[in-house]
């Protein structure tokens, strides 16, 4: 599968919000640990919704956790 065209900072944030797991992200946002490990490494571009909610739960805007890298 080819690396999706973003970038972004959950793992930091998640370290800096008290070394949160994937899996406690993922219950906040409604998806599984093995979703935030896929976002994490870029394996899987989560729809705009999970987007939002994973922004919401570190209280950033969207552009602060996921940055797009255009061609």
């Amino acid at each position: 599968m080819a690396q999706a065209p973003f970038t972004n900072d959950i793992k930091t944030l998640r370290f800096l919000a008290g070394e949160m797991t994937q899996g406690d992200l993922g219950d906040k946002v409604g998806v599984t640990r093995q979703t935030i490990a896929a976002i994490e490494q870029g394996k899987y571009s989560p729809s705009l919704e999970v987007a939002f909610r994973i922004a919401h739960v570190f209280g950033k805007p969207l552009e602060e956790v996921f940055r797009w890298q255009a061609d």
